[in-house]
């Protein structure tokens, strides 16, 4: 490994960290806006196409997981070797995660395609025709812009691992937009309705993917990537980085499993239930849109100062991240809050559905600042140091003993409806929050080593 002289001073100041933070914090503020913009133009076309679209999306967010595993894994080792001043094997590490994602995601594309019927009557059972027809329009060209996403989510991660998180800001702006107009287009002009949105979806993603590869060529960057399609494997590269991206894809692929059951669960409560989850799902993440952006940051941080052999700085960047993180939700939550009934009214639901759609979010957005950051935020700290398994495991145990028992018995039993599938996630995330503390606050993740 390639040795410089460690630079004097902080690897991040509070400027730094702004820099870095502001731009993913646009690019989720970007993303989750525009989604909610794409599912309130799907919703015009009837509570059966925004059922359609969002059981097609919590499977697609299963599959998706895998790309973002890899991605995390790469992000970890690529920021540790800009920490530790190693050019050459982070531009390496950027090169062996773009063959990595790309074969994953043909893996995983060509069955989706093959047997996207199957998959959605094993997993939803028995649905409405209207409901299976557009789903599985929407999840064929969901599986061709799988390659894409793949791309985008390497490509994103590496240039925040160099610290530059405008350019996946950008890619995001861009990427987002052509979605809406792609949207507007298919869906209201050429009158194509489920087929648009996924239409729109796929030309977007493979833009997405486009721009931010050409950008990675470019020789004057930290990192930088050459002839990916290149069967050109370096075994201790990609061991490092499925050290990481296998615990983290495990963890979220056994994450969204569970979201799966559990939306077969509400699949069977009936249309209703399934529009009114949809589009609390959709406002619910705007709330949690500081912590992901500042998640995202956190793994580059932590992994330079780690790479860099500065683990107190590390754990004091931390500490600064997450009061960041708590102050920027009690804003996002509590406009939801206060304004959830003006903006459930822009999704076209009927009078029942918005009803149940606005207790719900109520009751999410006061839980949602109080424990939300320390059961998702923090472990990105933890990740980024290379303490990966420990994270997994956690979250594993905790989806399938709280959130999946909870939900059924809440549900079920004690006749909660949609609202106790919410109340057993709330149940799940203080169990997280209180593992994840206290792992922080012992310290093992300290002397873990992955480069």
């Amino acid at each position: 490994m390639a040795e410089a002289a460690a630079p004097r001073g902080p690897l991040f100041n509070n400027r730094s960290l702004s820099a870095l933070i502001g731009p993913l914090l646009i690019e989720q503020a970007l993303a989750v806006m525009i989604g909610m913009v794409d599912t309130m133009m799907v919703s015009s076309l009837g509570e059966a196409a925004v059922s359609s679209v969002s059981l097609v999306d919590n499977v697609n967010l299963l599959l998706i997981q895998i790309f973002s595993a890899l991605a995390a894994g790469g992000a970890v080792v690529a920021s540790q070797y800009v920490g530790s001043r190693d050019r050459e094997n982070a531009c390496e590490s950027g090169s062996q995660l773009y063959r990595l994602s790309l074969i994953a995601s043909l893996v995983i594309a060509l069955p989706s395609l093959l047997f996207n019927r199957p998959i959605l009557s094993t997993v939803f059972g028995r649905l409405d025709e209207d409901v299976l027809r557009g789903a599985m329009t929407y999840y064929t060209l969901s599986a061709l812009s799988y390659p894409f996403l793949a791309l985008y989510n390497a490509g994103a991660a590496l240039f925040r691992s160099m610290g530059n998180s405008r350019v996946s800001m950008y890619a995001s702006l861009v990427m987002n937009l052509f979605n809406v107009a792609g949207n507007a287009a298919l869906i209201y002009g050429a009158k194509l309705g489920v087929m648009g949105a996924g239409l729109s979806t796929l030309a977007a993603r493979a833009l997405g993917a486009v721009y931010l590869t050409a950008r990675l060529y470019n020789r004057k960057n930290e990192i930088y990537i050459e002839k990916i399609w290149k069967p050109s494997f370096r075994r201790d590269l990609i061991g490092r980085i499925l050290k990481i991206g296998v615990p983290n894809g495990l963890e979220n692929g056994m994450f969204q499993i569970g979201k799966l059951v559990v939306m077969s669960l509400i699949a069977s409560l009936g249309t209703v239930a399934i529009a009114a989850n949809a589009v609390v799902s959709n406002m619910a993440s705007v709330c949690t849109l500081p912590g992901n952006g500042i998640g995202l940051g956190m793994v580059t941080v932590v992994g330079q100062c780690m790479g860099a052999g500065r683990p107190d700085e590390a754990a004091s960047n931390v500490k600064k991240l997450m009061a960041a993180c708590h102050a920027l939700m009690l804003i996002t939550c509590g406009a939801l809050f206060f304004f959830a009934r003006r903006v459930i009214g822009f999704y076209g639901l009927s009078a029942e559905a918005a009803g149940v759609a606005y207790g719900i979010i109520r009751f999410y957005t006061v839980w949602c600042v109080l424990i939300w950051p320390e059961s998702f935020t923090l472990p990105s700290a933890l990740r980024g140091a290379g303490d990966a398994r420990f994270t997994m495991m956690v979250a594993m145990l905790s989806m399938w003993a709280c959130r999946i028992a909870l939900c059924y018995l809440l549900t079920l039993h004690f006749g909660m409806g949609l609202k106790g599938v919410w109340v057993a996630m709330i149940i799940d995330w203080a169990v997280r929050m209180a593992a994840f503390i206290v792992r922080f606050q012992r310290g093992k993740w300290r002397s873990i080593k992955v480069i």
